[in-house]
């Protein structure tokens, strides 16, 4: 959702990427909250961060607790910051429950993207 959310708030001013610990898939609640601010983000693929780890980034940012604590060392990264969101993945209860989890940290991290990066 990261992703997706600095993509189009951000235009071109951000080449944005994302990684998992572990790659899986990009989750069908994630997708249908996102689709609810008019965001595709259907045809991202969930990737491993050993795909990036030799990438010279401005910044790397984690969004989870697991992510920051498994996140490799980016030796280009000019900057590493982590943003605590809880992993909307884990959510539990019924379908409405968990995408009502979703939409919370879809909000705050587009709050948190408006607010440090733009």
């Amino acid at each position: 959702m990261a992703e997706g959310l600095l993509r189009q708030l951000g235009g071109d001013r951000f080449e944005a990427y994302s990684a998992g610990t572990e790659a899986t898939h990009v989750r069908p609640l994630a997708i249908r909250a996102m689709h609810e601010l008019g965001i595709d983000i259907a045809g991202q693929e969930s990737k491993s961060l050993e795909l990036y780890v030799n990438q010279p980034f401005d910044k790397v940012i984690t969004v989870c607790d697991q992510a920051n604590e498994a996140c490799p060392v980016f030796f280009g990264a000019k900057e590493r910051l982590h943003w605590s969101f809880p992993d909307p993945s884990t959510a539990t209860g019924s379908a409405d429950d968990q995408l009502a989890v979703y939409r919370e940290v879809r909000d705050a991290i587009c709050e948190r993207i408006e607010r440090e990066l733009l």
